[in-house]
């Protein structure tokens, strides 16, 4: 199966367009939302081509195809809206000998953690930071922001198929690759 993780859309509908056009060229089995779907938040100015609206149209179309987590900027209202549960705060993936525990990253993070076995892999969103860094006893992984990314990071989502995760921009450029 190959898995398509994005985060932190926060309800742009021009990135989000570009992120289904991604999942489509990619021809990914499932996708994977880390998080803050439809609002901007207090924090954030607003993203260009803001439409939440259009967001919800956008993603709803593949309602069946999509797991999502629920990150900090997520109300009631928003599952009112998606066809898709986003209210989890986590959810666990088998990868072989390992477990991948997914949450946007407000309530797990690197500071404090989920039950983790050794080689396990923390995945989150939140920071709007990509990332891949080892730490003692697991793997922490961000695919970033699909709109507001931090920290000259790229606009972008990561795959996920057998034992490799692939980070790549919109454009669907590769600028990372990790093997588990």
């Amino acid at each position: 199966m190959k898995l398509f993780i994005a985060s932190d859309i926060h309800g742009s509908a021009l990135y989000c367009g570009k992120l289904i056009e991604g999942y489509k060229r990619e021809k990914a089995d499932r996708m994977l939302l880390l998080g803050d779907i439809l609002y901007h938040g207090p924090r954030n100015d607003l993203p260009e081509g803001y439409a939440p609206k259009q967001v919800i149209e956008l993603l709803n179309a593949y309602k069946n195809e999509i797991y999502s987590v629920r990150g900090n900027c997520e109300a009631e209202v928003d599952q009112m809206v998606l066809k898709f549960p986003v209210m989890a705060d986590y959810f666990l993936l088998p990868a072989g000998d390992r477990m991948i525990f997914a949450t946007h990253g407000h309530i797990f993070n690197i500071e404090k953690l989920p039950p983790l076995k050794d080689k396990d892999i923390l995945l989150c969103g939140h920071t709007h930071v990509s990332a891949c860094e080892e730490y003692d006893g697991f793997v922490y992984m961000n695919p970033g922001s699909v709109s507001l990314p931090k920290e000259d990071t790229p606009r972008g989502y990561m795959l996920f198929e057998g034992n490799e995760f692939v980070w790549k921009t919109l454009d669907g450029e590769i600028y990372r690759k990790y093997h588990i």
